[in-house]
């Protein structure tokens, strides 16, 4: 019998869910997967039910991927009346993947998850430690967890931790050439590029540029507590340290983005996590602009029409997009 489209998206996404975690992944994966996600909105819905299912069988007995895949093509019994085929098949491939994630986590003692979330769509995220986790739109963690350490990667986006602490077990953010260390926290990190923003609403956080630290031995850390706001820029690898209200750090949770002193690009980068309008700046003279003040995510092409009443630009679409030029030289064209 030929598979449905729902069961085909199924059997893809538990497949993603194994490639994910298969050690030494690669970004390119990744970005694989999230052009997958992208596709179709079923696409990440699917994947995050695999993802559920295969937790909470993760208790698996240990074997291999390859006799789990052979096991499953073996002839499976019938589903009870009250579930439907195509969700016994989701736990039959959900069976294989979380027996995979139990291997992996048992013969090598270190444990990977990916989280991510689409355009406009922010996500509430619980890790295996009781971390709670508020991710932003458009966004992507991984999670490494091991023994001694617990180890996430913000590769982009923005996301709220509040952090389950454990002296035994460090708990450490990595965003680009920046690595924050939990001391007691609750922290916000954004990451645009290479460009990293950390905001303490409570508690306090070690700071390091990675680079530098690396050479350094263990100097050139940074001890930040509630109410600072770390501002990295990649072109200096230099950090400046102001001050920010928990209200303006954690606004993005309620549709607002807050920007102090931030270039143009930056805020062009993060308004395009919530616009399926994505904008583009043509003259590479306005990145450098700075802009501060509060945007709402559901008003964005009201605070592009008064743009160019703020700066010198001129404000376009075309067909699907939204472009930034010059004033001056969108005039001589």
């Amino acid at each position: 019998m030929a598979k449905s489209k729902h069961d085909e998206i199924v059997y893809a996404a538990a497949d993603w869910w194994v490639r994910l975690r298969e050690p030494g992944a690669a970004d390119e994966t990744i970005e694989q997967w999230l052009a997958w996600t992208g596709e179709d909105e079923r696409h990440l819905a699917t994947f995050e039910r695999v993802t559920e299912l295969a937790n909470q069988l993760g208790s698996l007995d240990n074997v291999s991927r390859q006799g789990l895949i052979k096991a499953f093509a073996r002839p499976v019994a019938a589903p009870r009346r009250w579930m439907p085929l195509a969700a016994a098949a989701a736990v039959a491939v959900v069976a294989l993947s979380g027996g995979y994630l139990a291997w992996t986590r048992f013969a090598s003692g270190n444990a990977s998850q990916v989280y991510a979330s689409a355009v406009a769509q922010n996500r509430d995220i619980t890790l295996p430690d009781g971390t709670q986790v508020a991710l932003g739109a458009a966004s992507t963690l991984t999670t490494h967890f091991t023994h001694g350490q617990r180890r996430v990667e913000l590769s982009n986006g923005e996301a709220f931790f509040q952090v389950i602490h454990d002296n035994s077990r460090p708990f450490v953010v990595a965003a680009g050439d920046v690595s924050v260390r939990d001391i007691g926290t609750a922290f916000d990190v954004r990451r645009t590029g290479q460009r990293v923003t950390i905001a303490v609403t409570q508690g306090r956080v070690e700071i390091a540029d990675i680079r530098q630290k690396a050479a350094a031995g263990q100097h050139g850390t940074l001890d930040v507590s509630a109410g600072q706001l770390v501002s990295y820029d990649p072109h200096t690898s230099s950090m400046t340290i102001g001050s920010i209200a928990p209200e303006q750090a954690l606004a993005w949770r309620s549709d607002r983005l807050e920007f102090i002193d931030e270039p143009l690009s930056v805020v062009i980068a993060n308004l395009n996590r919530y616009s399926t309008r994505q904008m583009h700046i043509s003259d590479t003279d306005l990145d450098t602009l700075s802009y501060t003040g509060t945007i709402h995510t559901d008003a964005i092409d009201s605070w592009l029409s008064a743009l160019p009443q703020v700066f010198p630009l001129r404000v376009s679409t075309t067909g699907n997009q939204v472009i930034l030029s010059d004033a001056e030289h969108s005039s001589r064209r």
